[in-house]
């Protein structure tokens, strides 16, 4: 994926996340990086960006456009001709492609603290497969309900590790 492709990809990503239900316009963009970020790049120096007249950002560019978007500065170039976002190694099937996957989830999302650590204590679990079943049940749930239901759980568990001490 060049630079540009992945531009229009975060502003595709952002208008869904912002609620927008459709990708946000350059001009959104450079309006809200101004509301949010108090500095901004230009609608001009996106499309050239996007329409790849340009193939490199600025430092100071990759730096804003990464906080705004929040991802890894580094995701921000383009990728070599024979990119492949597949892994190909010569290790057996030993290797659990989920964990994999959560370790770069959790390096992504390092600038959103909760997703974050999210992925990183899935890492960390035995069975994380189990846990995202889990959530994925619970994520049926309304959300007020939810919490109540995991406050209720915590505090129940810090009394009886208290009893325990």
């Amino acid at each position: 994926m060049n630079l540009g492709e992945k531009i229009k990809h975060l502003r595709e990503v952002e208008g869904d996340l912002r609620g927008l239900h459709r990708p946000m316009t350059q001009t959104e963009v450079v309006k809200a990086m101004q509301d949010e970020l108090h500095e901004n790049v230009s609608q001009a120096y996106l499309s050239q960006l996007e329409g790849n007249k340009r193939l490199h950002l600025t430092a100071s560019s990759r730096d804003l456009l990464a906080r705004f978007f929040k991802v890894h500065p580094g995701y921000l170039v383009s990728d070599p001709p024979d990119y492949s976002t597949d892994l190909i190694t010569d290790v057996g099937q030993e290797t659990d492609r989920l964990v994999t996957w959560l370790i770069a989830s959790a390096e992504e999302w390092y600038m959103e603290p909760t997703l974050y650590d999210f992925f990183a204590r899935l890492v960390e679990q035995e069975e994380p497969r189990r846990y995202l079943a889990a959530f994925r049940d619970l994520a049926n749930f309304p959300i007020d309900e939810l919490e109540k239901i995991v406050h209720t759980i915590i505090l129940y568990h810090a009394q009886n590790n208290s009893h325990e001490q």
